[in-house]
């Protein structure tokens, strides 16, 4: 996040990745002057996506309950897609409880549904965003979804599954679908990351 900008509350956001066991889910603290591309740089950084497809949020707008859309609007200027960095999550995310879903990876279809949990006071030497705690290990990419996930977990665990070796291989190795750290979590600044995608 940018620290130039003061801010004195601070948003905490449980993410619950859908229609996966074990449950994935993180609990995420960022300031309430962010943006929606804050919040999806810091997404990808607490679940451990590696950012290499696409994303979207949809939310209800608090005031005409309209369906709204941020993300990245493709080359053709989809109308109905706003930029993530100009909308404040501040302004549709009015209340705890408030939620929106998130889409990664169109192909796969990951969804996540973000849930507004509390606004809290900022602690005097915190560093935002932080993970404060979170549950299980993110999927890896382009593993076919919540469904090739399924897949992927029985040709790992089952040394007799004619894919065990190969899915070994591809995941490096080794993969504990229990593991999840929320120490180890690393944030990039969203702003530096923009100016490395978009020039």
């Amino acid at each position: 996040m940018n620290m130039k900008k003061k801010f004195e509350k601070v948003y905490q956001f449980k993410i619950a990745l859908q229609d996966v066991k074990p449950p994935v889910w993180r609990r995420v603290q960022i300031p309430e002057n962010s943006t929606f591309w804050d919040l999806h740089v810091a997404i990808q950084c607490a679940m451990g996506w590696s950012e290499s497809h696409l994303h979207e949020f949809e939310v209800r707008h608090p005031v005409t309950g309209a369906p709204v859309r941020f993300g990245i609007p493709d080359e053709d200027g989809d109308g109905d897609v706003v930029p993530d960095w100009k909308g404040r999550i501040s302004d549709l995310f009015p209340k705890t409880g408030s939620k929106a879903v998130y889409v990664y990876d169109f192909g796969d279809c990951w969804q996540h549904v973000v849930k507004l949990e509390k606004v809290l006071d900022r602690e005097a030497g915190a560093k935002y965003p932080r993970c404060v705690d979170g549950e299980n290990a993110c999927p890896p990419e382009d593993c076919g979804g919540p469904w090739g996930y399924v897949e992927f977990l029985e040709a790992i665990r089952n040394p007799k599954h004619e894919e065990h070796e190969d899915m070994l291989e591809w995941i490096g190795g080794k993969f504990d679908p229990e593991h999840f750290d929320a120490k180890a979590v690393k944030f990039i600044d969203p702003d530096k990351h923009r100016r490395n995608v978009f020039g």
